[in-house]
């Protein structure tokens, strides 16, 4: 007999005016004045009345007030201060709970009601009842009842179960007995007394890979019960969704703003609890992030007005329980905790999410053989020399996930002015380096990571940030740089503002340095009569901007009747991925020409394009004026340089059919590429080992012009790969090897 079942059989046996200490030290469990057998009784009697009468309404809802009386018989039997909370039903929809279920202020659970017959054991359970129950198993704590039948479930698992002994509905008090009381009274107190139980290691700290897992089903509920309300016009969320693609991402389709909706709210949460918000509540957590993540703060206030919370409620209030039970500094420390959490957070909330934005963790000894690599170039070649730090060298992520290889330019470049310059310079260094750092991140939780951690390690090394933050903007990539950003209500400008902070780094800032680990994403032929979203087949590298007038009239200025298939042909011709698609095509390699459509390549077109081929006039710091017009090399020759791009991709660029007009464009526009080829190639019979735990192969590329006019190198530093214009056995740049003067994840390179 555990804790609380003696508890429960002392009830029974106690004397006037006795009292039993409850489970964890709660308020005394019954008073001399009542107990649960008398209110299972009133219980009983009411429910009977209820359905003996000719009333109108679905036959569940003739519980809901015995329930709510039973529930407060319970309170009063055991003295403890518990409310229920009906929420409003959903027609037609899987909905919420019925109750939402305090003890003393703080969240327990929820309670589910269903028609009398129908029973609380789910293996039962069929048609709109069965599709709720799988929605609600991302619920830790439920109760299930019709009545009759009483069960306890968490995460979808049963783990108490009872039934009264005859049928309440025709019976009444004459239906339940003593027995039944008590075993439902353990039920009820389990039940009642659930407390959040985030996981520990053998050292007692947070287990993050295990909170993750405890997170991610909670922020996948929300999400689902965005995509279920989206499908209501009358919906609230449907006017939120509208305004969200009109702010960051006009072509988001209902599933995809969901999901924003879900990891925005989770990710504010979590970073207003880690910046101090005590008790989290989505004020407080609003409060905590507006000084350092002002976009963060906004979205959280507009996605969870008062309309939207009412339709929200069960999964947010569940979201603010959990979070608040991790303590603050569980994200702070030496350690960095944020290293790997949304990796491991994606995984466990939604897999295949997770595989179509190519978002895996990049090891941390390849972002430092690239950072080494590239500030060697910078000192080296392109006369920078203070590397990364130089007040000339503008260094842009474009994917930057968690924000891992921001981190490594600024450890690196902080390491150098302490080495060269002493300890007194790093913070006017850091404040310069925190100018000319920027980063872009398509989805929300990574990008709120990213921004957390930048913030967090330039302001540990003494930097000023501006009023703005950091340059951390959540963006689309692949969007056109000349897209014009809407007019919006004075209380949504942080949140336009951002979006048009990142379009002017896209159309305006000289980018001197281009890295990071772009998506990998071989997607699907473009359904172009259905295809809402252009930016995950390409976006603006592969369909340009909207064609002018001119381009869709004919001689005599007749508009011609085009299919959409037709136009965005037209609109193929004018992009900038042409220069990759061209010479496959002239080559007679048309074939495979689907083998470019791959979300790595259209990253590695935009970066050649952004550093090397975009002109720019202004200062190197973003804030300059006298930008001339976007040189957007549809020509194939760049004007601009010098410049660095290092990308860690895919490697099937390196000798694939397809690519070899992308091979061609590359060697135009640098002086010298390295390649620094990883293999992993896990399919087939000769399989190895991969830095990522993905199945293709990758490789390190660095591109590098300086100006200088000297004819491209192709320096292969494995042997494979190059075997276009290969000239291996050049010696590699200084940093290509760790300190131990060896490559480590990868497979013996250097």
């Amino acid at each position: 007999m555990n804790l609380v079942e003696a508890a429960s059989a002392l009830l029974y046996h106690s004397e006037p005016g006795n009292s039993v200490v409850g489970a964890k030290g709660s308020q005394p469990i019954v008073s001399h004045n009542g107990n649960i057998f008398a209110a299972l009784q009133e219980f009983a009697n009411n429910v009977a009345a209820k359905m003996n009468q000719l009333t109108a309404g679905e036959p569940e809802e003739q519980l809901r007030g015995p329930f709510e009386n039973f529930m407060t018989g319970v309170a009063n039997a055991l003295g403890w201060e518990v409310v229920c909370t009906g929420e409003t039903p959903l027609p037609d929809r899987l909905g919420k709970p019925d109750y939402a279920v305090h003890l003393k202020g703080l969240l327990s659970g929820y309670a589910e009601l269903k028609a009398p017959g129908t029973g609380a054991n789910a293996k039962h359970f069929k048609g709109h009842n069965r599709e709720q129950f799988k929605r609600f198993a991302n619920i830790p704590n439920i109760l299930y009842t019709d009545g009759n039948e009483w069960a306890l479930y968490r995460d979808g698992n049963s783990v108490r179960h009872t039934r009264i002994a005859g049928d309440i509905a025709s019976e009444g008090k004459k239906a339940v007995t003593k027995e039944d009381a008590r075993a439902l009274d353990a039920l009820l107190q389990d039940f009642l007394q659930w407390e959040p139980i985030i996981p520990t290691d053998r050292k007692g700290k947070i287990d993050l890979e295990g909170f993750a897992a405890l997170l991610a089903p909670l922020c996948r509920m929300l999400r689902d019960d965005v995509i279920d309300a989206l499908k209501h016009p009358g919906s609230p969320l449907v006017q939120l969704a509208r305004d969200w693609r009109q702010l960051l991402f006009p072509d988001a389709s209902d599933h995809q703003f969901a999901d924003a909706y879900a990891q925005t709210v989770a990710f504010a949460l979590l970073l207003g609890r880690s910046e101090g918000a005590e008790p989290l509540t989505l004020d407080s957590a609003e409060t905590a992030l507006a000084a350092q993540h002002n976009l963060l703060a906004r979205a959280l206030q507009v996605l969870t007005d008062p309309g939207a919370r009412a339709e929200m409620a069960a999964s947010l209030d569940l979201l603010l329980r959990i979070i608040a039970a991790v303590p603050p500094a569980t994200f702070t420390g030496p350690e960095d905790p944020w290293l790997y959490f949304y990796e491991d957070f994606l995984a466990a909330y939604d897999p295949k999410l997770r595989k179509n934005a190519g978002a895996y963790y990049t090891p941390v000894e390849v972002v430092r053989c690239q950072v080494r690599l590239i500030d060697d170039l910078l000192v080296n070649r392109l006369n920078r020399p203070l590397g990364f730090a130089d007040p000339g060298v503008v260094t842009l992520d474009p994917a930057a996930g968690t924000g891992t290889y921001l981190l490594g330019v600024i450890e690196h470049a902080v390491n150098r002015v302490e080495h060269e310059q002493g300890p007194g310079a790093v913070a006017g260094q850091a404040t310069t380096l925190a100018n000319n750092l920027y980063g872009f991140e398509l989805m929300v939780g990574p990008y709120a990571v990213t921004e957390l951690r930048v913030s967090r390690t330039l302001r540990d090394h003494g930097a000023a940030l501006s009023q703005d933050g950091t340059h951390v903007y959540l963006t689309d990539t692949l969007e056109s740089p000349d897209a014009r950003p809407p007019v919006l209500p004075f209380y949504l400008r942080p949140i336009s503002e951002q979006h048009e902070r990142a379009l002017k780094v896209k159309s305006s800032v000289p980018v001197i340095v281009c890295l990071g680990n772009p998506p990998y994403d071989r997607h699907e032929g473009l359904d172009v009569e259905n295809a809402r979203s252009l930016s995950r087949y390409g976006g603006w590298v592969r369909f340009g901007d909207l064609l002018p007038d001119e381009a869709t009239r004919d001689q005599k200025g007749k508009r011609k009747k085009l299919s959409n298939r037709a136009l965005l042909s037209l609109r193929e011709e004018r992009a900038i991925l042409r220069d990759f698609v061209t010479p496959a095509l002239e080559a007679g390699l048309g074939v495979h020409v689907k083998n470019l459509y791959n979300l790595y390549v259209y990253f590695w077109r935009w970066a050649l394009w952004k550093v090397f081929e975009q002109i720019n006039i202004g200062d190197t710091s973003g804030g300059g004026t006298g930008i001339l017009p976007v040189n957007h090399g549809q020509d194939g020759h760049g004007t601009s340089g010098p410049g660095v791009v290092s990308f860690i991709s895919a490697s099937s660029y390196l000798d694939g059919d397809a690519f070899c007009g992308m091979r061609e464009h590359m060697r135009r526009q640098c002086d010298e590429i390295w390649i620094l080829d990883l293999g992993g190639e896990g399919r087939g019979t000769r399989k190895d080992d991969n830095v990522f735990a993905i199945q293709t192969p990758v490789a390190i590329a660095v591109a590098v012009r300086g100006g200088t006019g000297i004819l491209p190198v192709d320096h292969g530093l494995e042997g494979h790969g190059t075997s276009d214009h290969g000239q291996g056995g050049k010696q590699a740049p200084e940093g290509a090897a760790d300190e131990n003067g060896a490559w480590e994840g990868g497979t013996g390179i250097l």
